[in-house]
């Protein structure tokens, strides 16, 4: 298989322009320069782009723009591209079509910025508790597939996706005729980012997710490496922060999840790509999932189901609507489960730790209690009491939901130095790696955790 690595590597070198054309396996990268090929100097992104969006720069688009296969588009670190829409209808909600590759190479002092113009103010009304335009969504997200095969381009390949120190935020206007109608059918709403290549690479790192009006992230076949990311706010009434389909195989580790309306993460085994849905996910903070999702029964933070499997290790699950939830059409005999936390604030959350219409039961290692509000994880800096979870109701519309139960704001999920997950977390057993590459243009694994979630005590972990 052709990769981007190797070809983007030599370009660090040689300043030429960017291509996604892929060549010869790598394992490593060193941290190269990063060229400045073929600057893009227009403020205005239109039809089909391609090249580098410069570094510190703010860019816009208003209509659909399109990467074709074999091109690339990347981002330079501090670089705003602003989508400008209203969310009304597919045209004045214009989308990002990638055919090709995407790269996003902000930084932790200058991260990247993939959102919409009145994004300051939408923020600013959903810390005052108002999430209707929060939840609108803007514009059309980011969708990763190859192209359509034509007689002139009979096999295109696509490309990986590499987004590391970046929001994306405030997706999810609706889709028109020239969406794929097997996954966007016209008038649904669309994703902060699709993807759908079974032999790329979909890689996000140290980022940032907020706003999307159904799921976030949705991936219908890739290897996948998600890394130390944090997802707040995503789904009206339903929706999850990262929904796998068939034909995704990789890691989920080290993440920040609070009030998704359905699960954190969902593994799902649906489609006919030919592979087997196969993710582990380990070391994720989840607080406050579920509670928006109007189906009944639907999850809160983890969820395995039609014929998925992997393992879940080293999760902190706080006052979700379910706990872990593993269904018995799932592949149950290659799921691996244990040195799970969880924390209820009433007893209704309690008894649905592991969720009652699943199959996953208690293990030797879990830290649970038939007790609500025992086991404290003791977060340095939030109270998991502050909202009454006197039952396990559902849906709760978001408007019933204060701003600290939906977002980080000023909250501190490290774990203070006497909690009950320090030192509780499983570290034998291996991700399984499914990305090849590493450096700049590849991933970051951070192996299992000796404490549970996402924040470990000696400062390793996800960094936000």
């Amino acid at each position: 298989m052709k990769k981007i690595f190797t070809q983007l590597a030599v370009l660090a070198g040689l300043g030429i322009m960017l291509s996604a054309c892929h060549k010869a396996e790598m394992v490593n990268i060193s941290q190269p320069l990063v060229s400045t090929a073929n600057g893009i100097t227009s403020d205005t992104l239109k039809g089909t782009v391609k090249g580098t969006m410069l570094a510190g720069k703010t860019y816009y688009f208003k209509s659909d723009i399109t990467v074709n296969d074999g091109d690339t588009l990347m981002m330079q670190s501090g670089v705003h591209l602003v989508a400008i829409g209203d969310g009304l209808t597919p045209a004045t909600s214009p989308e990002i079509f990638m055919h090709g590759t995407f790269i996003s190479l902000g930084t932790q002092a200058a991260p990247n910025y993939i959102t919409v113009q009145n994004a300051a103010d939408l923020h600013t009304q959903a810390t005052a508790q108002n999430y209707t335009n929060a939840l609108k969504g803007w514009w059309g997200g980011i969708t990763c597939t190859p192209a359509t095969a034509t007689v002139t381009h009979p096999s295109p390949t696509g490309g990986d996706a590499i987004i590391k120190w970046t929001h994306i935020e405030f997706g999810g206007g609706p889709a028109g005729t020239s969406d794929d109608q097997s996954f966007y059918t016209t008038g649904s709403p669309r994703y902060n980012m699709y993807f759908a290549n079974i032999t790329k690479n979909l890689i996000i790192e140290d980022s940032w997710f907020f706003g999307s009006k159904d799921d976030n992230i949705r991936v219908s076949g890739g290897k996948i490496s998600v890394m130390r990311n944090t997802f707040e706010l995503c789904g009206g009434v339903g929706g999850e922060f990262f929904n796998m389909k068939s034909g995704t195989v990789g890691d989920l580790a080290y993440n920040m999840c609070i009030g998704a309306a359905t699960n954190s993460l969902k593994a799902s085994d649906a489609g006919t790509t030919g592979t087997q849905c196969n993710v582990n996910m380990y070391n994720n903070t989840m607080v406050n999932g579920g509670y928006r999702q109007t189906k009944t029964g639907r999850g809160g933070s983890i969820d395995y189901e039609k014929s998925a499997k992997g393992s879940i290790y080293n999760n902190l699950i706080v006052n979700c609507r379910f706990g872990t939830r593993i269904t018995s059409d799932a592949d149950v005999a290659n799921i691996k489960y244990n040195n799970q936390y969880l924390y209820g604030y009433s007893p209704a959350i309690v008894t649905q730790f592991y969720s009652t219409d699943g199959v996953g039961v208690k293990q030797a290692n879990d830290i649970l209690s038939t007790t609500p509000q025992a086991n404290n994880p003791m977060f340095y800096g939030y109270d998991v009491n502050q909202y009454n979870f006197t039952a396990n109701p559902g849906p709760i519309s978001a408007t019933l939901q204060p701003y600290a139960v939906i977002a980080i704001g000023t909250g501190n999920f490290k774990l203070q130095a006497s909690s009950p997950g320090l030192g509780k977390g499983k570290t034998d057993f291996s991700p399984l790696a499914s990305v090849k590459t590493t450096g700049t243009y590849g991933t970051t694994i951070t192996l299992p955790g000796k404490d549970i979630g996402a924040y470990q005590n000696d400062g390793t972990g996800n960094q936000h």
